[in-house]
């Protein structure tokens, strides 16, 4: 799709990625911890698959690990380690609640990445979009992002080697979403629409 394309696409898709943007800032407490617990699940998953799963856990009162385990066997991969990941984020969630506070968005993305487990760059940057905390100055290098940039010409490869490759890239995307003068966060939806048919998260 060439950048003409790009910006044709986003022109009729404004509106909805407008709106979905501004849902994500307005989410209550007990959503936000939603959101945490869904970009736990969504590494090499179905992303509708994975919020199913999410959902069904909200239902059960208690962190009954069999419980959690049965809904992920059927709807995410490596479901034994993420079972795990969930339930210590659960008992976690004041204390990550407490550091959502922090304005310096980087810093607060990399404190994510180190102390949430089963996040990476990528899950923390993905986590604080959901909940409207990204403004514009991270990115979310998932599959189709970095397929898009490359056909674009801006990387060269699509594997993520280390934190220094991801932070190299982000800027590559960054800088690209301000070429284009289409907001980071908003360019994210428009090309994972583009790849799935429709705006998720």
């Amino acid at each position: 799709m060439s950048i003409n394309e790009l910006k044709k696409e986003y022109k009729t898709k404004k509106n909805e990625i407008e709106s979905r943007l501004t849902e994500f800032k307005k989410l209550e407490e007990v959503e936000q911890q939603k959101e945490l617990l869904f970009c736990i699940l969504t590494p090499q998953s179905n992303a509708k698959r994975c919020w199913e799963a999410v959902e069904q856990i909200s239902q059960i009162k208690s962190t009954d690990k069999g419980e959690i385990n049965n809904i992920l066997k059927t709807k995410t991969r490596f479901h034994n380690n993420k079972t795990n990941y969930l339930i210590e984020t659960k008992k976690a969630w004041n204390n990550i609640k407490q550091n959502l506070s922090n304005p310096n968005i980087k810093e607060l993305r990399n404190w994510l990445a180190d102390n949430v487990k089963g996040y990476g760059l990528k899950e923390a940057s993905h986590f604080l979009r959901n909940i409207g905390k990204s403004n514009n100055e991270i990115a979310i290098l998932d599959r189709h992002i970095l397929k898009n940039l490359k056909e674009q010409n801006i990387i060269r490869d699509t594997k993520i080697k280390s934190r220094k490759d991801y932070l190299k890239k982000e800027q590559k995307y960054l800088d690209f979403a301000k070429s284009i003068n289409i907001r980071a966060d908003a360019l994210d939806l428009l090309l994972w629409s583009k790849e799935n048919g429709e705006i998720f998260k």
